[in-house]
């Protein structure tokens, strides 16, 4: 056990959960190139740590959002419900189809740089405010949510991440996505890491989560995730689309840089 990773690990979760958590995000996709680059965390192990981290450090921003009432709405349990089978279905895909680094690194790319991008550029084509959007109805939001799902499970971020630039990039107030897509994130990643350990159980190489490490980089994430769920209110919801999609694009770009070098 090396406890100077270790203390990385926690400052570095904290750091990220309170940049990120604010916006629906719970940080998890910073986490992951990390884990891969610079603590060289084995494949496809470091998915299941990533989820992992989601677990410990969820609570944190869901403490907040409980106390406000935001929990109570409709899109939380259908966005949760769709998620589910998706994280599932992907937890397989990533052990026995796409193990490896190169073709996990490039799929991060593809989803989310174009994503972000365009979150970026609906938000600055005005600057008034973005008028109401109808939320998708409840058949499309559990497609959504299940396509979603499983890419959340093959990429470590249980869905939420993805979902939260999706919704907002609709109209949908990031004060109501973020709360939904924290939720999201936190219950498929519970699903998802216990589908790894038992996965671990009866395929080869690494494939059970690096628990230390993510309870580490999950404590820091716990302490972050709540205050970030706190800051958020005093934040405009342009402001917040905005961090959001550059966050998404930065970290699409960043793979796309490593998939081609």
């Amino acid at each position: 056990m090396d406890w100077a990773i270790l203390g990385g690990g926690l400052a570095l979760g904290l750091v990220i959960a309170l940049v990120t958590s604010p916006v629906g995000v719970s940080g998890a996709v910073f986490l992951l190139p990390v884990q891969l680059s610079v603590l060289d965390v084995p494949n496809p192990a470091v998915t299941p740590t990533n989820l992992l981290y989601n677990v410990v450090a969820g609570p944190g921003a869901l403490w907040r959002h409980h106390r406000t009432g935001a929990l109570h709405d409709p899109l939380v349990g259908r966005l949760v419900r769709g998620t589910l089978p998706g994280v599932v279905a992907g937890a397989v895909l990533r052990v026995f189809v796409v193990p490896g680094p190169g073709v996990f690194r490039l799929l991060i790319a593809a989803l989310l740089l174009p994503l972000g991008l365009w979150l970026c550029a609906r938000t600055l084509r005005t600057t008034r405010p973005a008028p109401p959007t109808a939320e998708p109805s409840p058949r499309v939001l559990t497609a959504l949510a299940l396509a979603v799902g499983t890419v959340g499970g093959v990429y470590g971020i249980g869905g939420g991440s993805l979902l939260g630039p999706i919704l907002a990039g609709r109209g949908l107030p990031v004060a109501r996505v973020a709360p939904a897509a924290l939720a999201t994130t936190f219950t498929t990643s519970i699903v998802g890491a216990t589908t790894y350990t038992l996965l671990s159980l009866i395929g080869t190489g690494d494939i059970a989560p690096d628990w230390w490490l993510g309870l580490a980089c999950g404590t820091g994430g716990l302490l972050g995730g709540y205050l970030g769920a706190h800051l958020q209110p005093y934040a405009p919801d342009r402001t917040l689309r905005l961090l959001l999609g550059a966050l998404a694009t930065a970290l699409g770009a960043l793979y796309a840089t490593q998939s081609f070098l």
